[in-house]
């Protein structure tokens, strides 16, 4: 196990974990020649393109107040995306467990079918603060604060967790490249697997700057990263740590992290817009100095089709 720390750990837990897409190298399938992008999404529900296709926000209009405006039973802000594998579409939640689907992704799938690993169906589970895509778009895996984790329509929850274990301050979920297993990370760094996602080490009992606020996986899943308010990045696993904002002046935290589809660099989101890439990660465009309405909560990786 190799653990390798560069500044702190993230502030609040607003990044929605990402389920990440085999490459098509790995896959033995031509490559792409299309540059990756990402989309981020703002506390309003606005979602912001950059190399990306826009499929629609989640930002009130009118009588239709979308996922993130005032709507019953309770208002809340949106918290998380997270994309398809496959690019065509992404999900919005907000912290009172309301997703929305766009693009390709099923907006039949309800939370009240949703099923939890503490007592079946429900939905008081506390407030939201993560979510992961499978890879069909037919479902997701909702975590809340305290450590609850839902799996709604086609997202199984793995086999043999008839509880849930109390975290107290879930901040990210992220999945195995199966579906079937994921991790979730707390605030102080901790790391929780469940299925047959595989334990490779975590921040608990080391000293942070500041808190964790996300997680994000590699695409075998043998590995993962985890970020810092202060733009720590913590690599674990087959992860590599290809740089951070540790110890650099920032004019907002860190909010997320998001991985380029072939896992050889990732982009660091902050709460005011600003765009960070490291590694092969393309810089596409921030909203870093601009206007916003509400700050920036999330970061998704639009993997373009494979060519060829």
């Amino acid at each position: 196990m190799r653990i390798l720390r560069f500044g702190g750990v993230l502030a609040i837990g607003l990044f929605a974990g990402i389920l990440a897409a085999p490459s098509a190298s790995d896959a033995g399938a031509p490559a792409s020649t299309a540059a990756p992008g990402y989309w981020l999404v703002g506390g309003d529900g606005g979602v912001f393109s950059f190399n990306a296709p826009f499929y629609g926000s989640g930002q009130a209009s009118g009588p239709d107040q979308g996922a993130c405006g005032t709507f019953p039973p309770s208002p809340g802000a949106c918290i998380g995306i997270s994309a398809l594998g496959n690019g065509s579409g992404y999900w919005l939640v907000n912290t009172a467990l309301w997703p929305q689907a766009f693009g390709g992704a099923d907006p039949s799938v309800s939370v009240k079918n949703c099923k939890t690993l503490n007592d079946g169906t429900t939905l008081d589970t506390g407030f939201v603060t993560g979510i992961a895509s499978t890879g069909s778009g037919k479902g997701y895996w909702i975590v809340t604060r305290p450590g609850y984790v839902l799996g709604c329509g086609d997202a199984p929850l793995p086999l043999g967790a008839s509880t849930s274990v109390y975290i107290g301050d879930a901040v990210g979920i992220a999945t195995t490249s199966d579906g079937k297993g994921y991790w979730v990370v707390g605030a102080d760094g901790a790391v929780y697997v469940f299925g047959d996602a595989n334990s490779y080490g975590s921040m608990v009992g080391r000293n942070l700057n500041a808190p964790v606020v996300g997680i994000a996986a590699t695409a075998d899943g043998r590995g993962y990263w985890l970020v810092a308010a202060d733009g720590g990045v913590f690599a674990f696993g087959d992860a590599a740590f290809l740089g951070s904002m540790g110890d650099k002046d920032l004019n907002a935290s860190m909010v997320g992290i998001a991985i380029a589809p072939d896992g050889h660099g990732y982009w660091l989101a902050a709460a005011d817009g600003g765009v960070f890439s490291f590694g092969n990660a393309p810089f596409e465009g921030s909203m870093g100095g601009k206007h916003l309405a509400q700050s920036v909560t999330g970061i998704a990786t639009y993997a373009p089709p494979v060519s060829g």
